[in-house]
Formats: structure tokens, C-alpha cells, sequence
């Protein structure tokens, strides 16, 4: 019935959409209703410890028998430049004195985030399906590793060069992250909020310049989506803003809210939270940090500074993190299996 099966062939799934590892966003029960319902669900990590990452792990396997993905970011180690921090400090005063904080931390040191030993000991011993990367790839020797114990590698490209390089690296599978996509981007390297390619031009470029499975993501909320994502030369999609508005999901009223009110240009990616770039609702913090061009303390460090700023968030947006995609006007509000369901109906209608 699809076009292309590969991604369908190499999972052993029956509908080729993957539900992105929105990290904080994503729950055992979203992810195991998509793939009970035929696609992957998928689990995202960033500061989660090992034991919960297990723990997780073992809901999922009591909840379905099928294939789904654990996801984890790998860049590299931040570079505390003391100069940037405190122009930072700086620059983010008014904002503090518009929350009413009074002092902002000198403490900057946060997490790694990132890929560890110990998170590869552990998937070498839980054996996940399919583990993905964002910002990259590990060491070559975790992913042979991961490979050696059945588990399929997929990781997100937002270049064409990004892609031939994971190709390069072993992975089996590619996800070509499109400008329009919601949270942060896949890119390897961090790179001005302006930048980036939007999945009409990115899919078929990549799909021309690799010989593996590409999955396609950005901007995808309906079956015209998926069926273009065909059209394209990508063999399956990956949807993170349409499962959003899911009860399973796990998003604050104010976010819910927003994506109902949800328009084409209300988002812009930023840097101003996190230190990398990452598509936002807009809000006046926002859009003020983007004034200045001025470097800011590399991801996740900024967050130590920002955190005080999004904590008296309230029930406005002021100084809200709201993650999600050009696409979010389109979203549904619907059970997660039913809106598989829906998804593979529109889509089959038009293909």
C-alpha cells in the first residue's frame, strides 16, 4: 500500500510514522499507544537519569510488544567562556527586573546532557529497537556497539552534508529535520537562528545524495503531509507537534492553549533559553534577545541563567519555553492511536 517500505521492512511495523522523543513532553503511555497503533513512539532524554531511563524501558515493554525508540542527545562538552557569560548576565537584567528576581546565579554549571557510558552500558543491556541521536552521533565504537546488540540507528540531518556524513557513520536510518520543525534542531553544529532549510527543498536534496532510509520531519501534521513526504523521496515521516495535542501526551495548560490558538508565524527559532537553537512560540523575551547577535553561553548552560526566568512564567507567556512547529494550527485533539489511525486514512486517500 506505501510507496516506499523500507522504514516499514526494517522495523517490522505496519505504518511508517515515527512520534518524535519531544524530551518532557513525551510519556510511556504516548509512546506505547503509537506503536500499539503501527507506528514507533518514541521516548526522549536529555538530563533523565539511567535508573528512570530502565524504569521506562520496562513500562514500555508491559504496554506493547512492538518496536519503539529511546532518544538521547550527543554534542559536544559546553565551553564556559567568561566573557559571554557575563555579557549575558547583562543583557538579561531588565528581564530579571521585569520577573521581580533581584539577583542572577553566578552558578552557570549544568548537566551534560549528552550521550554518556552509562547510558550506552544501559542500552547494551535493555536493548531498545531503535535508539536515535540529536546534534549528532556518539563515538563510532557506541554506535558499533549498539549495533552488535540489534538495536537500529537513526539520527536527524538538517543538511545535505549532515546526512552523507551519517550515512558515512553507520546509521540506518536518517530523519531530514526541516526548518518548520518544532524544539530544538538536529544541526551538528550551532548556527545562527536564521539558518535553515525548510523540507520541500531539504527531503528530496538528501534523498538524491544517501542510499539509506530517510524519514522526513518538519511541518508534517496531516496526511497531505505524509503523502508529500512520499512524493519527495522519503519512505515514512516523523510527527512531533501533531502528537502534542494528545491526552497522553504531557504538556501544561498554557502550552495546550497555545497550540489551539496556534497560527503559522507565532513561532521563530531561538537561542535565548537554551543556547541552541530551537523553534518557540513567540513571546517579548523572545523576540528582544534575537536584537543582538551577540554569542551566547553554549547549550545547556543557558538554561542556568534563563531557568530563574521561565520559573515565574505563571499562566502567561512571558518568558515561556512553548516548543512546537509551523504545522501546530493543524493539530487535532485526539487519543494517540486514533489520531495514527486518522493519519494513515488521509494519507492512503491521497497516495
Amino acid at each position: 500500500m506505501w510507496p516506499k517500505t523500507h522504514l516499514i521492512d526494517l522495523l517490522g511495523i505496519e505504518h511508517p510514522i515515527i512520534q518524535a522523543p519531544m524530551a518532557g513532553s513525551t510519556t510511556v503511555e504516548l509512546a506505547a499507544a503509537v506503536s500499539n497503533a503501527g507506528g514507533i513512539g518514541s521516548m526522549g532524554y536529555s538530563e533523565t537519569s539511567v535508573e528512570t531511563i530502565r524504569e521506562d524501558a520496562e513500562k514500555i515493554r508491559k504496554l506493547t510488544d512492538k518496536p519503539f525508540n529511546l532518544n538521547f542527545f550527543a554534542h559536544d562538552t559546553p565551553v564556559s567562556k567568561a566573557d559571554v557569560i557575563e555579557s549575558t548576565r547583562e543583557r538579561l537584567s531588565p528581564f530579571y527586573a521585569q520577573a521581580g528576581l533581584s539577583e542572577i546565579p553566578r552558578d552557570v554549571s549544568k548537566p551534560l546532557l549528552t550521550f554518556t557510558e552509562e547510558k550506552l552500558e544501559l542500552l547494551l543491556e535493555i536493548k531498545p529497537p531503535l535508539v536515535s541521536f540529536h546534534f549528532g552521533l556518539p563515538e563510532s565504537s557506541a554506535i558499533e556497539l549498539l549495533k552488535s546488540a540489534g538495536c537500529r540507528i537513526l539520527c536527524s540531518a538538517t543538511t545535505t552534508a549532515e546526512a552523507i556524513a551519517l550515512e558515512l557513520a553507520g546509521v540506518d536510518l536518517i530523519v531530514a529535520q526541516g526548518w518548520e520543525a518544532g524544539g530544538h534542531r538536529g544541526s551538528f553544529d550551532v548556527n545562527h537562528e536564521d539558518h535553515g532549510i525548510g523540507i520541500m527543498a531539504l527531503v528530496p536534496q538528501i534523498a538524491d545524495a544517501v542510499n539509506i532510509p530517510l524519514i522526513a520531519a518538519g511541518g508534517i501534521a496531516d496526511g497531505r503531509g505524509i503523502a508529500a513526504a512520499f512524493m519527495l523521496g522519503a519512505c515514512g515521516v516523523q510527527m512531533g507537534t501533531a502528537f502534542l495535542s494528545c491526552p497522553e501526551a504531557s504538556v501544561s495548560d498554557v502550552h495546550l492553549e497555545a497550540i489551539r490558538n496556534a497560527k503559522d508565524d507565532d513561532t521563530r527559532l531561538t537561542r535565548a533559553f537554551s543556547g541552541r537553537p530551537a523553534r518557540a512560540r513567540r513571546n517579548n523575551y523572545i523576540e528582544s534577545m534575537a536584537v543582538c547577535r551577540d554569542p551566547l553561553p553554549d547549550f545547556p548552560t543557558m538554561y542556568s541563567l534563563s531557568g530563574p526566568l521561565m520559573a515565574t512564567s505563571g499562566e502567561t507567556l512571558d518568558f515561556r519555553f512553548l516548543l512546537y512547529g509551523q504545522a501546530a494550527a493543524l493539530n487535532r485533539e485526539m487519543p494517540a492511536a486514533e489520531l495514527v489511525q486518522t493519519l494513515v486514512t488521509e494519507a492512503r486517500n491521497l497516495l
